[in-house]
This record gives C-alpha cells, structure tokens and sequence, in this order.
C-alpha cells in the first residue's frame, strides 16, 4: 500500500482504515465525566425521590469502574454488588436478571462470583451502541432496576438536547 504524502489527512485516514475492503478501526462512542455525573446525579435524585438510599456504580464497555457512590444508608455490602451488577450487564449486553437458574450457577462459578444475576444492572445503550452499564443496588429488584433507567433516561434527554 501507497500512501501519497500530498493527500490530504482525512485521505490518508481513509486510505489506511480499509485494507481489502475491510475496516481496521472503528468508531465508538464513551462516556465522558459529565456524562458520568449526569448518570449519577438522576440515580441519586431518583432514588432519594422513592426514599431507598442506593450504591451506584457505573462502569465503561469493558467493565473498567468509572465511578461508584453510596449514598448515605445505603447497605455496605450493596457496593460491591452494585459494581457488579454494571460489570455484568456491561459484559453480557443485557439487563441483570434474567438468566435461568442453571444458568445462573455456572456464570458465577465460571467467573469466581464476579457476575452476577441480579436485577439492577442495565446497560447504556446509545445510538445502538454500549457505553457501559450502571449497577444500583440497595433497594429492592424493581427498585434497583427503577432507579438505573431514571439515570439512562437523564442521559438520553441530555444528548438529545446537545443535538437538538
């Protein structure tokens, strides 16, 4: 392959992300700290709102921690469950608990317990692409599930205002 040193930047961009056809590199979106913040201040709003104080945890497409908080009440041992959560819903692409209960044993024996099948992981999803996941966990399943979608739906009417 020829690269002609008089091509503009974008050309030579081009010309080196494509080799027979095929993509070398792709795009990808990620959260950026006020997109974190945003995720954790509509989590914590939500949960004060419903009176259940929650640990948060967000995490990137790998699973990598991005930040966590636990509010004040919030059960201790929830932390670590809540960062679990994000990990597995970020790992499997896919809402924490809904997996079959043979299932269920396998993944937390193949994984040393680190996912988990517990409802309160969600994936962020944004323009079909994964972003990460928030786990939440404190509360009750549905209160867990409640308060990570109140996040991702703050995040997704704050893009939607950048852009509009």
């Amino acid at each position: 392959m020829s690269v002609n040193p008089t091509a503009s930047a974008s050309q030579t961009v081009s010309t080196r992300q494509t080799i027979m056809g095929q993509s070398l590199v792709r795009q990808s979106l990620q959260l950026s700290t006020q997109g974190i913040m945003t995720l954790l201040q509509a989590a914590i709003l939500s949960a004060e709102t419903m009176g259940v104080p929650q640990c948060i945890s967000i995490v990137d497409a790998g699973g990598n921690v991005l930040a966590t908080f636990r509010m004040d009440g919030a059960q201790s041992l929830s932390h670590t469950l809540a960062t679990q959560k994000a990990i597995t819903a970020a790992s499997t692409r896919q809402p924490t608990g809904g997996l079959r209960p043979e299932v269920e044993l396998k993944l937390a024996i193949a994984t040393s317990g680190h996912l988990v099948n517990l409802r309160g992981g969600v994936p962020i999803i944004i323009h079909n692409q994964i972003l990460g996941a928030i786990g939440v966990s404190s509360g009750s399943g549905d209160q867990d599930v409640a308060v990570a979608e109140a996040a991702i739906a703050a995040l997704q009417a704050a893009i939607h205002d950048c852009t509009s």
